[in-house]
């Protein structure tokens, strides 16, 4: 999983870099989205947290 997070997080990057301004807010959010999500697998990957609900 973390893998095709990293590939979406540098696609997003590169689409970035020659985006125009009305579609750079919305490829900004999705990049922000995409990098939360990589820290969050990164860390159930190095079990610095749980994954599972707390109830």
């Amino acid at each position: 999983m973390t893998i095709a997070l990293e590939i979406q997080v540098e696609e997003l990057r590169a689409e970035l870099m020659n985006a125009d301004p009305a579609e750079r807010r919305q490829i900004q959010a999705e990049l922000e989205v995409a990098q939360a999500e990589l820290r969050v697998a990164i860390a159930e990957q190095e079990g610095a947290i749980d994954a599972a609900p707390p109830f």
